[in-house]
């Protein structure tokens, strides 16, 4: 028997909140046992280091259902706090999930077991067990095909468009909490180098679409690659904290070879952290150790730490652990979309 709209979406996904819960003395013991636990302390060691580096420049690498899992909050407070300088993203997390509940609509637990053909009458999808009113996020679709009309046609890389939803979202507030939202008012560059793999995507085809006669945005993932690589330039030293995998992750490691295409002389990534459950057997980029990635020039030996773990576990552990450790009291907000907009 089918269940109406209203039987799938009644309890709704909370954000997992750091500054409420103190890892520290979980971290220590952590650090002295084996395996993932161990891991995961020699994880959160190395963030901060990052963080006590005062020439380092921190980047955040996301993929995965993430904010719709409850991980929204945790990201906002780092970058609230001045723990994270840059974020490197899927465009579901950032579009579909950020600026979705920015938008006021939310997310809700369900059920890998529910029946998808009833989720697919009632027009709901499903991300395991999570559960999303796909009518809603039509609505989000069309919010970035509107903030694309309202903006002269051209092209854009993905961090210059992700700044005007910032701008959108403060024009018009509905919400507390968006990454989309506090990055835009601190300088945070978000890149989003496959965007229109995601809602964006949908609301760009709409725009474009209604703009036949060529006059209409575009986002430029080159300039995208162009813009980062400035900001490794501009950097001393980068840490670089990958929570999932994919493209965030090819990109955000890739830097350090685009500034040496360029002639410029800059490091590796010094200090390199990576949750992920993938596997490296399959030879996938997703699950390659970041070991490896010394063999590629992009990082550094020394302070380098897979976590192979599930992230709704383990990354809040890592950053509830550094914010009550208390070293981003001493970093400043860099504000790199100042740097690349000047």
């Amino acid at each position: 028997m089918t269940t109406n709209k209203d039987g799938f979406l009644h309890t709704e996904i909370h954000h997992i909140d750091i500054k409420k819960f103190n890892t520290i003395p979980l971290i220590k013991q952590f650090s002295q046992t084996a395996l993932q636990a161990k891991n995961i302390a020699q994880a959160a060691h190395i963030y901060n280091k990052m963080l006590a580096d005062k020439n380092c420049t921190i980047i955040l690498s996301l993929a995965g259902s993430l904010f719709s899992a409850g991980l929204k909050k945790v990201v906002y407070d780092l970058i609230e706090n001045n723990m994270v300088d840059v974020i490197i993203s899927t465009g579901a997390i950032i579009v579909d999930q950020d600026f979705f509940e920015a938008l006021g609509f939310k997310h809700y637990q369900g059920t890998c077991t529910a029946n998808d053909s009833d989720l697919l009458k009632n027009s709901i999808d499903r991300i395991y067990d999570v559960f999303i009113d796909e009518d809603e996020l039509r609505q989000c679709d069309m919010a970035i095909a509107h903030i694309a009309d309202q903006l002269p046609p051209q092209t854009y890389s993905s961090r210059e468009f992700i700044s005007h939803m910032g701008k959108y979202l403060q024009d018009n507030p509905k919400i507390r909490h968006s990454v989309v939202g506090i990055c835009y008012k601190k300088g945070v560059p978000i890149f989003v180098p496959a965007f229109s793999d995601s809602s964006a995507g949908f609301g760009l085809v709409y725009h474009q679409w209604d703009k036949q006669n060529n006059s209409h945005v575009s986002i430029d993932s080159v300039k995208d690659f162009l813009e980062f690589t400035k900001i490794k330039i501009a950097s001393g030293h980068t840490g670089i904290f990958m929570v999932g995998g994919g493209v965030p992750k090819n990109f955000t490691q890739d830097v350090t070879i685009a500034a040496h295409v360029l002639g410029k002389k800059v490091n590796m990534h010094k200090y390199a952290i990576q949750i992920t459950v993938a596997d490296e057997r399959d030879g996938g980029l997703s699950g390659s150790t970041l070991k490896e990635a010394l063999s590629w020039g992009k990082v550094d030996k020394g302070n380098e730490q897979m976590v192979f773990s599930e992230a709704t576990l383990s990354f809040p552990l890592i950053a509830s652990y550094a914010y009550h450790s208390g070293l981003w009291r001493n970093r400043k907000e860099k504000n790199y979309n100042h740097l690349l907009d000047a």
